[in-house]
This record gives structure tokens, sequence and C-alpha cells, in this order.
């Protein structure tokens, strides 16, 4: 990638290795003492559970692109390197986890928590299980001769499979069975009788072990062997936009084409004999560039996000309860509230129930005519949807825009818009060809409108655990625009024009481009400038390419960043002034934050885009300009405690290198999530 000014060859980190880096981070955050160990396996499942997920859609994409036969010769040649690069480290970072899960599984053990297997049990144990065999797995744990068996690949992936040799002890005649696991049924761990001091807990990999001689009972006596794999499909979807269906009937289709996906990566145990191990692999019918690993024992270690530690409190980070800021608790109306001045939440640190209680007083407020908002992903149970329901029960107009491609939750969107739509409400599906990501609530009142703009999903479950700001409005310049939003979704082609809001795939990029050479200029002609972002993704070429361009011009760059970086920081004459650095912590760093100095005279954005070309591009992206003094000042705090970490910031330097910042001689490490939650319930507190 060429910087067009200098002229120079600048360094590009390809998204997918730097993405592979975001993930490591996860990773050193399972590996630090300081973490409570149940929170140490939590990022262990989380770190299994992405890379499961980074398989399925992006390495999928890589090699789908290598099948093109027109594809560039040097397009092919990246894509190789990449892949090459990817499984390297894959492989690397694949040992280290072995034996950081080791590790935290050998200190639990200090805790009186211990893992046991199927060899290590006494009588009560092996009773115990034999009854939970005939109370539960009868009948759940079928197996499958492999001879019987042309293309496992038709199995589902993403889950646990066992192997089974079994010998009979007369005639030694050899046969091989695969067993799922049943984990989604009884889940991946069990705890069994203690003893000796210890809350015991086994993997349901080994009770299966276990009851092998029960699942194959009434057969010849036999010996048994079982050795573990999964393998991970595929997951692009196949959606026939040619089809005679309607958009959502076309979704629920290409969700099924999902299960035909072709294997792409295979984990399998190391001990695996080398003949049963050509067999099962000459039966998942790989390519030359998919991705085997001999791992250890255990796969899926997802399910460790879900370990069952009842009983060890002090295991886990205090609990941080969620403030109710006191203008959602008030008996007054919260428009006349958000009419008097913009609102904000900082969620997980403010209370969700901050936005039910905006929407549940919509729903029931006799001057509000219409409600539209845009829906990406929805909790199980969702007290959103409800309010929106009970809007259109007492005769509001309610438009919701539901995103029915945002992955892997296809399925639950669709059976939501099913029930919004029995209820009266009015469901949009929004653009073919551009996803609507956006974060967005218009109320019409007769009294005047109110908007929010999100960083992220109106989601509860989300609000407990991703850091995301919500900005609740009435300034008629802001409203207006998002009303204009929701025009340009329903009507995709008309000629819509945004002063204020930065909306994709119309100016947002262009507009961005164009502040950053303001502050390009600012400094070239002696004043003031400097730019601060907080954001999940920069990937995009061309604003790579701009922000070395305004180091080079000497603007001070500070990034808050927390997945992939395919800019490098600190390169002399090219990047020294921008500084970036990842927070990995009790809660996801989710919030999209823009500050440019604008000569004195700041401008603050919040909203849902990353810096990625899909959000630029091929997204219905919106950030909001942040005029209310207050909202300001805490969106700068937010981004300054996350450049000061030193207990949880890692320096993003383009090769993965990950290392915390340093102390200050004489501090305490600085751990801004603790630092942000004390400041709001001083506030609270302090009225």
């Amino acid at each position: 990638m060429k910087n067009q000014k200098s002229g120079k060859q600048h360094a590009f980190v390809e998204r997918d290795v730097s993405w592979m880096y975001f993930n490591h981070r996860i990773l050193k955050e399972a590996q630090k003492p300081s973490v409570p160990l149940f929170e140490r396996l939590s990022f262990l499942g989380i770190y299994s559970n992405n890379l499961d997920e980074f398989f399925r859609v992006r390495m999928a994409s890589l090699n789908r692109i290598l099948e093109n036969v027109h594809i560039p010769k040097n397009t092919e040649k990246v894509i190789k390197k990449t892949i090459k690069k990817i499984n390297q480290l894959n492989e690397e970072f694949s040992k280290e986890y072995t034996q950081t899960t080791h590790e935290v599984f050998k200190e639990l053990e200090e805790h009186h928590v211990r893992m046991l297997n199927e060899t290590e049990l006494n009588d009560e144990q092996k009773t115990f299980l034999n009854q939970f065999y005939y109370d539960k797995l009868n009948g759940s744990t079928n197996p499958i001769w492999l001879s019987e068996i042309n293309d496992i690949s038709l199995l589902e992936d993403n889950r646990i499979y066992l192997v089974v040799k079994k010998t009979e002890l007369e005639n030694k005649k050899t046969r091989y069975a695969i067993i799922k696991i049943p984990c989604r049924m009884y889940g991946r761990f069990l705890k069994v009788p203690s003893s000796d001091g210890y809350d015991n807990f086994m993997y349901l990999d080994d009770v299966v072990r276990f009851c092998l001689p029960l699942i194959f009972i009434g057969s010849a006596i036999s010996t048994y062997e079982a050795y573990s794999f999964k393998f991970t499909k595929d997951a692009e979807m196949e959606v026939d936009n040619e089809a005679d269906f309607g958009l959502m009937e076309r979704i629920a289709i290409g969700v099924n084409s999902r299960k035909r996906g072709e294997p792409i990566r295979v984990l399998y145990d190391s001990s695996m004999p080398n003949d049963l191990k050509k067999k099962i692999l000459s039966k998942l019918h790989l390519k030359e560039l998919d991705t085997v690993l001999g791992a250890g024992r255990y796969h899926n270690h997802k399910d460790l996000m879900d370990f069952p530690g009842a009983g060890h409190e002090d295991l886990y980070y205090s609990v941080l309860p969620q403030i109710m800021k006191p203008e959602f608790l008030s008996n007054e109306s919260i428009f006349d509230s958000i009419r008097e001045k913009d609102r904000y939440l900082h969620v997980p640190y403010h209370s969700f129930n901050g936005y039910i209680r905006l929407l549940r007083e919509a729903a029931l407020r006799p001057d509000v005519k219409e409600i539209k908002t845009t829906l990406y992903r929805l909790a199980k149970d969702s007290k959103v949807v409800k309010a929106l329901i009970c809007a259109a029960h007492n005769g509001k107009k309610v438009t919701a825009v539901v995103e029915l491609l945002a992955r892997f939750d296809e399925e639950s969107n669709i059976k939501w818009s099913k029930r919004l739509q029995e209820e009266g409400v009015n469901v949009i599906f929004g653009v073919e060809g551009l996803k609507v990501h956006s974060k967005l609530l218009h109320i019409t009142t007769k009294k005047g409108n109110i908007a929010c703009i999100g960083t992220g999903n109106f989601h509860e479950g989300n609000a407990k655990v991703y850091t995301d700001y919500l900005m609740m409005t009435a300034r008629p310049r802001i409203v207006n625009e998002v009303a204009r939003v929701f025009d340009f979704i329903e009507k995709p082609f008309s000629q819509i024009h945004f002063r204020e809001l930065l909306v994709s795939p119309n100016v947002m990029k262009s507009r961005i481009l164009r502040m950053l050479d303001t502050e390009i200029a600012n400094k070239l002609s002696g004043k003031e400038a400097w730019v601060k972002i907080k954001i999940n993704h920069i990937t995009d070429p061309d604003l790579v390419s701009k922000l070395y361009e305004a180091s080079t011009a000497g603007v001070q760059i500070d990034i808050v960043l927390r997945g992939n970086c395919s800019l490098i920081p600190g390169i002399k004459g090219v990047s020294e002034n921008i500084r970036a650095i990842g927070i990995i912590d009790k809660y996801l760093e989710h919030s999209r934050i823009l500050i440019f100095c604008n000569g004195g005279k700041a401008r603050y954005y919040i909203g849902s885009a990353d810096w990625m070309p899909r959000n630029l591009i091929n997204r219905i992206e919106v950030m909001s300009p942040v005029y209310d003094a207050d909202l300001q000042k805490d969106l700068m705090r937010t981004i300054d405690f996350g450049m000061l970490d030193t207990a949880n910031g890692r320096i993003i330097d383009g090769v993965g290198t990950n290392q915390i910042q340093p102390i200050v001689e004489g501090q305490q490490p600085f751990r801004s999530q603790i630092e942000l939650y004390n400041h709001y319930q001083s506030e609270v507190e302090n009225g």
C-alpha cells in the first residue's frame, strides 16, 4: 500500500493475521496470575470459540477465493501467504493454549477443584455415573459404525466426536464407531461426588468413555479405546437471490445450507493411531490448504465459558452492580428529561434498564404516535421486543428494521420477526446487499421527536458484558436526520443527504478522510492537531494510509482498539505519532468513539461503524455528532483512561508482541474499566 503524498511503501498487516494477534491477547489474559481462575477458564473458552468462528467464516472465505480460476496471481499469492501465516500462528498458539489450560486446572486443584477422567474414579463415583447413564445418557449416545459412513462432513460440525475402537476379547475382531458427545443436552462438564476434600468434575467426553461398555451392551465383550476429534465447516450461507421466495424464506433456506458446508479445519487427539487418523481424514475429504492440527485429548473449549463453578465465588471477578442513573429513576417523564438535555448510558457500567424505561414510557404515552428502531441482535427473552409489542397493542405505529443476516443470529431474528409481525409490528428486512448495522431509535410525538443512537445492539444480554454508549437526544437537527436514515432504509435508491450524521455507504468514509485532512492542515500551519479513536477494527487501506499521512505531518493519534489492526504504530518517519492500545478485561470493549481536535473546537462522534471496508461500503452505519458537554467529557475520559491502562492495556505493534503497557514507577497498575466504574459510582453518590 502506498501513501500517495510521500510515495513510501508502508507496512499493512493483513486483516486475518491481525485478528490472530487480537485473539492471542485473549489467550494472554488467561495466563495472567492476577486474573481469577474461573475468569481465566472463561478467557480460554472465548479464545476457542473465537477461533472456531474465525475458521468457519474468514478462513473459509479465503479458501473460497482461491477456488476462483480467474483470481489474479498477485491476489492468489497474498492469500496463500496469509493462510500459511495463520496456520503457523495457529499451531504456535495451540501449544501455548494447551499448556495454559493445563496450568489453570492445576492451579484450580489448589482451591480444591479438580478434573477427573474415567480411570480415576472411586466406587461411589462409578455408581453415580452408571446411574447417570441410565437416567440421562441412555438413548443420547448413539454410535454409528465408521464403515457405514462415506462422508463424515455430512455430520454436524463444531461438535465433539469420539471415534471408538472396539476390540472383541474372544476373536480380536475390531470395529470402529463414531459417537457424538451430547453436550447441548447435558453440558460439557459433570459434577461427580466429592472426595478427598475436592469438588470433582468430569468432561462429558470422559463420562461417555466410562460408559462405553453400557453403550455397546448386548454385543460381545470388548476392550475400548476412544479418541476425540472435531471439524469446522465453511459457514457461508448459500442465499438464492433468484428464488421465487421472500427474503425471510431465502435466509431460512440459506441457514440450512450451512449444514452442507465443506470442512476446512480438523482438530484431533494427537495420540490417535495413524491408521485411524487416516480413516477419519479420508472421510472428511479435505483440501490442500485446509487446517489439520493434532491437539490434546479435549476439544471445543468454548464450553469453559460455562464451567460450573458454583460455590467458588472468590475465583471470579467481583460483581459490579450496574448503576441506575438518577434521571431514569425519577418520577418525572424521561421524555421531558431528554428534552431538557441529552441523556446517555454507558453500559454495562450503567443499567440498560434506562433504555427499557424509555421504550416502556413511549409505549404508554398518549402523545407518542410512532416508533421506529433497528434490531441487529436480540436477547433470548427480549424486553425490547416486548416493549415494542406493547406499543403496537396501544395503538402506536411501530416499525422494526430487522437484519436477517446478523451472522449466526439469523434463525433467532427470523423467529422474532414472525413474532413481531403477528403482534402488529411493521417489520422491514432492510436493504438487500446492504447489511443494516446501525443502532437507531426514532420516536414521533406531538410535543417534539426523540432519537437514540447507540454503538451496540439493543440487547439486554450484551449490555451486561459489552461496553457501549446510547445517546438520547431531542436536538431537531440530529433527530430529523435519524428519521431520514429510516427513509433511506425503506427507499435505498432515493437521494438523501446528511449534514449532521456520518452515514455509510453514503458519505461516512469521505467525511472521516476530510476531517483527518483538516488535522493534517492544522498541524502543518502550526495549530493544535490530534485525533482520539476508540474502535473495534481498523483495516480499511485508505484510512490506514491517511493515518500514516497524519502521523508523518506530526498529528498525535491515540487509538483504543479491540480487534483487527492493519496499521503498524511506531514506525519512524511514518507512524511514530500513533499509539494503539488493546484492552481485554472483564467487559468486552465495543463502543466506537471518534474525537477530532478541529483547531481547538473538538468534534465528537459515536456510532456503530468500524473502519473496515465492509462497514464503510457494504453496510448502513451511522455515527452521530455529540454536542452535550457532559457526554463529550465522558467520551474523552473513556479514551484517555484506555490509553492509561497499565493493568490490561496491551501495546499493538503490528507483530503481535502484545506487551502490557509499563507501569510508572511508584504507581499502582491502572485498570481503566474499574476506574470508569468507580467514577460513575461516585457521580451517583455525590449527586
